[in-house]
C-alpha cells in the first residue's frame, strides 16, 4: 500500500483494504495443479503418491518391494527410489515415521502371464511383481496412474470409501488379491470368488503398527481392527483361484489364512489370497471397503461409485473435492514452484484424520499421530476445517471411551499403539477448540483428560512396550505427583525428562481449557511449571534426574538419554507456554537469544538444519516451535529470519520435498504455518505469533481471514495491523482467530 493510502484515516484504509482483499472475480478457483503428490516421497518423508481424497478411508496407492515379500521398500509402501511393486493396496497412512509403517492392505496386483504356483511362495518377489519407471507414472489429486514394465497399466480413482481402477494387459491378464499381505503382516484373512456375479470380497485381520520397530519389542505385533472389502468387474471372470501358504489352488473360490506379524523366514511363505482372470485385454474394477462389515463395505461401493462410472468420471469429482479443501485457504502470488510447495503442504495436512464411519452414519475419524501432530496439525485443522476438527475431537473421546477412558497417544484407526511418550490428547483437544473447533463434548472430554492426568492408571507400572511404545499414557502418576518430575529409573516412560516436558505442556493445556470451560484448576496451572524441575541450573540444560532426586550422570547435551527422539540441546526449549520462565532460568532474556542463535547456527555462521544434536534439527517434532521462541525474547527480526530461512532451506519441489517424516501432516501444517507468517503461540490456545507471510496474499475462508503483505516475499516485518489498528507486540490475541479480520503485514 502507498504512502498516501497510509496517512488516510483508520476507517479509510480499513475500507480500502478489505476491498483488496475481496476476489476479483467469482470464479471458482481451483488449485489442484499445484498439487504434487510425490514431494515426500523421498528423503524421509515416507509419503504416498495414490489417490485419496481429502479425510478418505482408502487411499489406493502403490506397494514397493526390494525382494522382500514380508517386508516393503519404503515406509507406508512407497519410496521414489523402489520402482518394483507387489501391488496397489487400500489403506495408507501419511509420514509415519517407521519402517514398514502401518496399513497397507490388500494389495492388487495386475499380472501378465499364466499364474502357475502361489504367489506367496513368491518370497522374494520375483514372479508376481513388476519393475516400473516414473517416466510412466503420473500422481495427481484424487488420481493415480503408472504403466509397468510387465506391460500391465494401472490408472486408480477413488471416492471417500471407494475405489475404481481400469487395468489394461498386452495380453489376458489377471488380478491377485494379496488379502493377506497387509504392510505387517496379518492375524487372519479371508477371501471368496463368486464368477457368476464377477465379484470378489473379504477382509483382513491385523494391526500391528510399525512392526518392525525395535523400542517396543514384540509389544506392537498385536491385532485391532479388520478391514472387509467387495469388488466387482465389468467384464466376466474367465479364470480363477486362490491360495493357501504356497499351494495354489485353481478353480477354488474360498481361501483364508494370516501371515503373522513376524518377518523374514517366520513369515515368508504364509499367508492366503486368490486371483480371477479375464479373456479381454482390459477391465475395470470397483471396489468397496469398511472397518465394520461386508455389508457396510458394499453399501460404500454402491453409493459412491455407480456401475456405469469410469475412473475419469470419479476423477473428475475427486478432483472438485480437492479443489473445494484446498480452498480452505487461497493464496495470491509467488512462483509456480512456491504456490507447489505451499499447496502440496496443504493437500498432506488434509489427508487425515481418516473418515472411518461407513455411509448413512455420523461421519467418524480415526488416525492420530498425537505426539507429533499436537504441535502444529491440529490447531491448522481446526482453523481451517473446524467442522472436521469437531468430528476428530468427538471421535477421540469415543475411541477413549471404547478404551476404558484411555486416551492413547497413538491411535491407528481406533487401535491403541501406544507410541511415543507424554500425553498429546490434551493439548490437541485444547487447540483445537480454542482454535474453533466446538462442536463436539469438550466437557466430557475434559474430565476424562483430567482424570487421565490425576488418577494413577494400573498401566502406569508397566514398562510393557518401553522404551518406544510404554503402555502407561501417564506413566508412574502417583510417582510424578510425589516429585514433580518423571523420574528416569522409576518412570516406566521412555525418557524422564522428556516425559516431565510433554506432561507440563499437557497440564498446561488442561489449565487453559478448564478455563475457557469455567473450570480453573491451579493445580494443572502450578504442574504446567514441573519443567523447572527437569531443569539442572548447573548445566542450563534439561536433564533426567533419578527418583532420589540427584541428575543422571555423564550429563551431554547432545545425548538422548532421558528424552525420545530428540537430544537435551533440543527438548530443553520445549516449554512453549513458559518461555520467560524458561528464559529466567538461563539468566534472562539476551541470554537465551544468544543460546538460541548458536541453536540455529552452526559455527561457520550457517543455518543448521539437521544432522547435529547440539543444533535445530527441522525433521522431527520436539524443536519445530523454536522459531518463533525470538519473538518471546523481545527479537522478533531473527524469528522472521529464522522461519524463512528454515522454510526455504529444507521444504522443496520434488520427491526429497519435506525435511522428514510427515507424520500424518504435521511437518507439511508447519510450512502453511509459516508460509502465512502465523504459528500457535502454545499448542492449547488460538494466539498466533506472526512472522513474515510468504505471499502479498492469502485468505483462510473459514474464518474470514485475509492477510495481506506488501513487499512479500521480503523477509521483515515493518507493520501490523489488524482491522487498521496497530498491532504492538509480535502475536496476535485469541480474538483474531475468533473474529477474522483483515491482517496487514508490511515487510520490507
Amino acid at each position: 500500500m502507498s504512502r498516501d493510502v497510509r496517512a488516510l484515516p483508520v476507517f479509510l484504509v480499513t475500507v480500502l483494504t478489505a476491498a483488496l482483499a475481496t476476489p476479483a472475480s467469482a470464479a471458482v478457483r481451483d488449485d489442484t495443479r499445484y498439487v504434487d503428490p510425490l514431494i515426500g516421497s523421498a528423503g524421509g518423508g515416507n509419503t504416498y503418491p495414490g489417490a485419496v481424497r481429502p479425510f478418505g478411508m482408502i487411499s489406493w496407492s502403490p506397494t514397493s518391494t526390494r525382494g522382500d515379500q514380508t517386508n516393503t521398500g519404503a515406509a507406508n509402501g512407497y519410496a521414489y527410489d523402489a520402482t518394483r511393486v507387489r501391488g496397489f493396496s487400500l489403506t495408507h497412512v501419511n509420514g509415519a515415521g517407521c519402517h514398514p509403517g502401518a496399513a497397507g492392505d490388500v494389495p492388487i496386483m495386475p499380472h501378465v502371464g499364466d499364474i502357475t504356483s502361489s504367489p506367496t511362495a513368491d518370497t522374494k518377489d520375483q514372479i508376481f511383481a513388476s519393475d516400473f519407471s516414473h517416466a510412466d507414472e503420473k500422481a495427481e489429486a484424487g488420481r493415480y496412474r503408472v504403466g509397468l514394465k510387465s506391460g500391465a497399466t494401472a490408472d486408480l480413482s477413488v471416492s471417500t470409501r471407494a475405489g475404481i481402477g481400469e487395468f489394461t494387459f498386452p495380453v489376458n491378464g489377471s488380478l491377485l488379491f494379496r488379502a493377506s499381505n497387509s504392510l505387517n503382516g496379518s492375524e487372519d484373512a479371508d477371501i471368496t470368488i463368486d464368477p457368476a456375479t464377477s465379484t470378489v470380497s473379504g477382509s483382513v485381520l491385523t494391526g500391528a503398527f510399525c512392526g518392525r520397530r525395535a523400542n517396543g519389542g514384540t509389544n506392537n505385533q498385536k491385532t485391532y481392527y479388520r478391514l472387509h472389502f467387495t469388488a466387482s468387474f465389468d467384464r466376466p471372470i474367465s479364470a480363477y483361484g486362490t491360495w493357501v501358504n504356497s499351494e495354489l489352488r485353481p478353480g477354488t473360490t474360498s481361501a483364508s489364512g494370516g501371515e503373522g506379524y513376524l518377518t523374514g523366514s517366520n513369515r515368508a511363505g504364509k499367508g492366503s489370497g486368490g486371483y480371477v482372470s479375464f479373456a479381454d485385454s482390459s477391465v475395470r474394477m470397483r471396489v468397496g471397503i469398511s472397518y465394520t462389515s461386508l455389508d457396510a463395505a458394499r453399501r460404500n461401493l454402491a453409493t459412491e461409485i455407480p456401475k456405469r462410472a469410469t475412473v475419469a468420471d470419479v476423477a473428475a469429482e475427486a478432483k472438485k473435492a480437492w479443489a473445494k479443501q484446498l480452498r480452505a485457504v487461497e493464496i495470491d502470488g509467488g512462483t509456480a514452484d512456491e504456490r507447489t510447495i505451499f499447496y502440496t503442504a496443504l493437500y498432506h495436512t488434509f489427508l487425515q484424520p481418516n473418515v472411518i464411519s461407513d455411509v448413512g452414519q455420523a461421519t467418524r475419524y480415526g488416525n492420530f499421530s498425537g505426539w507429533d501432530q499436537y504441535r502444529a496439525h491440529t490447531q491448522l485443522l481446526a482453523l481451517l476445517a473446524p467442522d472436521v476438527a469437531s468430528g476428530y475431537a468427538q471421535s477421540l473421546l469415543d475411541i477413549s471411551r471404547k478404551n476404558g477412558g484411555v486416551w492413547d497417544r497413538w491411535v491407528h484407526i481406533t487401535g491403541p499403539t501406544h507410541v511415543m511418550t507424554g500425553d498429546p490428547s490434551a493439548p490437541a483437544i485444547a487447540g483445537m477448540y480454542a482454535m474453533g473447533a466446538r462442536n463436539f463434548d469438550v466437557r466430557a472430554a475434559y474430565d476424562s483428560l483430567l482424570r487421565q492426568a490425576t488418577v494413577p492408571h494400573p498401566d502406569g507400572l508397566s514398562d510393557k512396550g518401553c522404551p518406544g511404545q510404554c503402555e502407561g499414557q501417564r506413566p508412574n502418576l502417583a510417582e510424578y505427583m510425589r516429585l514433580g518430575y518423571a523420574p528416569q529409573d522409576t518412570c516406566h516412560c521412555w525418557g524422564g525428562a522428556a516425559e516431565t516436558l510433554e506432561d507440563s505442556v499437557a497440564d498446561q493445556a488442561l489449565a487453559d481449557l478448564g478455563r475457557k470451560l469455567g473450570r480453573r484448576s491451579e493445580e494443572m496451572r502450578k504442574r504446567a511449571g514441573w519443567w523447572r524441575n527437569t531443569f539442572n541450573p548447573a548445566t542450563g540444560y534439561q536433564q533426567a534426574r533419578k527418583a532420589d532426586g540427584t541428575w543422571v550422570t555423564p550429563f551431554n547435551p547432545a545425548s538422548d538419554q532421558g528424552f525420545a527422539q530428540g537430544s537435551s540441546a533440543t527438548y530443553t526449549w520445549m516449554v512453549p507456554h513458559d518461555v520467560q520462565g524458561l528464559a529466567e532460568a538461563m539468566g534472562g532474556p539476551e541470554a537465551a537469544a544468544t543460546r538460541l542463535d548458536a541453536f540455529f547456527h552452526r559455527a561457520d555462521g550457517s543455518w543448521a538444519t539437521g544432522g547435529d544434536a547440539l543444533r535445530y534439527d527441522p525433521t522431527n517434532e520436539p524443536g519445530i516451535h523454536t522459531p518463533w521462541i525470538y519473538n518471546e525474547l523481545g527479537q522478533p527480526r531473527k524469528t522472521q529470519e529464522t522461519v524463512r530461512a528454515m522454510a526455504r532451506l529444507v521444504y522443496r519441489t520434488g520427491p526429497s520435498g519435506l525435511p522428514g517424516n510427515d507424520d500424518l501432516g504435521t511437518m507439511s501444517a508447519w510450512y502453511v504455518f509459516a508460509a502465512l507468517g502465523l504459528y500457535p503461540r502454545t499448542p492449547s490456545s488460538a494466539e498466533l505469533h506472526v512472522s513474515s507471510p510468504m505471499f502479498p496474499k492469502a485468505r483462510i475462508t473459514a474464518k474470514n481471514i485475509t492477510v495481506l503483505a506488501p513487499g512479500a516475499p521480503a523477509v521483515y516485518v515493518q507493520d501490523v495491523r489488524w482491522s487498521g489498528r496497530k498491532v504492538e507486540q509480535p502475536w496476535l490475541p485469541e480474538s483474531f482467530v475468533q473474529r477474522g479480520g483483515v491482517l496487514r503485514v508490511a515487510v520490507g
